[in-house]
């Protein structure tokens, strides 16, 4: 049972780390090649590079996986499950189709230039060029904690009696027995009291406690009694929900967002709070499992993981612009050490590299190539 995860921390930057977007977002068309020319740096042969992706399934992710072809002069194993997982059981196999390895794992977020909005993208292909959620593995995941969360900004009520701060909160908000919901951290929105969450009233669904003086700046200037909406923050709420332990074979999206759902539910933009919070886990989790494959030891590799943002397309575009954020990156030459890169320091080993890449592949011309191939005769 995974209940009130993270309880002392009111900073999800606290619980994870400062994980910026100014200043830190390229193109794809910049980072790819830049990202071949670094590993050609630490020694990487051309040619012999398996690159690797985990990214969602979505369509919006297929740009970047023509640019790591095309830098890269090989399509890249896929690595990835939807919603931006790592498969960490295909690292032995990864490891078999080459002799300099690269990763690249992503989340994925959508955004709207229009209204500057994350979370939604138009779908060119179909009938009306429709927008909608994206990533949508993400999203149908945290739709069941949104929905809680909304039942609780509308049952919490701050109230004013003969001058005085009250929080009326709904019964099943302080159920502790039940099997999943949100649950209201009551020592941070209720007085102390002689006896432990005594009410001051008790109503047919809900009760009503003296506020904790940390709330006094919500009660200004309110007469009579209000929702508390927006200002049911994560410091004042938690979840309660089962999930099957964690292994490859089940929902790891969950696995990683649950202990930061009040920070991400809460957020101006939960897809990409989602997004971003994901990717750290994953990183986290992939980056231990790297060092102890035995298929990777004595080879050079990298691994860098980050946010793919996806800007929805005008309505005459073949390929979306998609921008990556990296989080963080993991080196390891083929004698053993390894180094672990944090944003910045991925940020300044990106800009010191060239966008060009003398060793990029002309598709046409390989496609050409294969078109003009004598055929071979299979038999059976």
């Amino acid at each position: 049972m995974k209940d009130c995860q993270l309880q002392n921390n009111t900073d999800i930057n606290h619980a994870l780390g400062e994980y910026d977007l100014e200043n830190h977002m390229l193109s794809y068309n910049e980072f790819i090649p830049k990202m071949y020319n670094y590993c050609k740096s630490l020694g990487f042969e051309r040619d012999k590079i398996m690159p690797s992706r985990a990214f969602c399934s979505d369509e919006n992710q297929g740009y970047p996986i023509i640019l790591m072809a095309k830098h890269f002069g090989m399509f890249p194993f896929n690595h990835g499950r939807v919603g931006g997982v790592l498969d960490t059981v295909r690292h032995a196999s990864h490891a078999s189709h080459g002799r300099d390895m690269f990763i690249i794992q992503a989340s994925h977020v959508g955004y709207n230039p229009d209204d500057h909005s994350f979370g939604h993208y138009r779908r060119v292909c179909t009938e009306h060029n429709d927008f909608s959620l994206s990533c949508g593995k993400m999203a149908s995941v945290i739709d069941w904690y949104q929905h809680e969360y909304e039942f609780a900004k509308n049952t919490v009520f701050l109230q004013k009696i003969d001058g005085k701060n009250y929080v009326v909160i709904d019964n099943q908000l302080m159920n502790r027995n039940i099997e999943s919901g949100l649950l209201l951290r009551l020592d941070n929105l209720i007085k102390p009291s002689k006896k432990e969450y005594t009410p001051f009233r008790s109503y047919s669904t809900s009760k009503c406690f003296r506020a904790a003086s940390d709330l006094s700046h919500l009660f200004k200037d309110l007469e009579g009694k209000r929702p508390i909406g927006d200002d049911l923050l994560p410091e004042y709420f938690c979840f309660k929900r089962e999930l099957d332990p964690l292994t490859e074979n089940v929902n790891i999206v969950e696995h990683n967002l649950l202990p930061y759902m009040p920070w991400i539910v809460s957020s101006k933009s939960p897809l990409l709070t989602a997004a971003k919070v994901h990717v750290q886990v994953e990183f986290d989790r992939t980056f231990r499992t790297i060092i102890k494959e035995p298929a990777y030891q004595n080879k050079r590799l990298v691994y860098i993981s980050g946010v793919n943002i996806d800007i929805s397309p005008e309505l005459d575009q073949v390929f979306p612009t998609t921008l990556f954020v990296p989080w963080a990156m993991y080196m390891q030459t083929e004698t053993g050490e390894h180094t672990i890169f944090e944003q910045d320091q991925v940020i300044d080993i990106l800009n010191d590299q060239s966008s060009d890449n003398p060793d990029q592949i002309d598709l046409d011309e390989v496609i050409s190539m294969m078109d003009n191939t004598k055929t071979v005769n299979i038999e059976e």
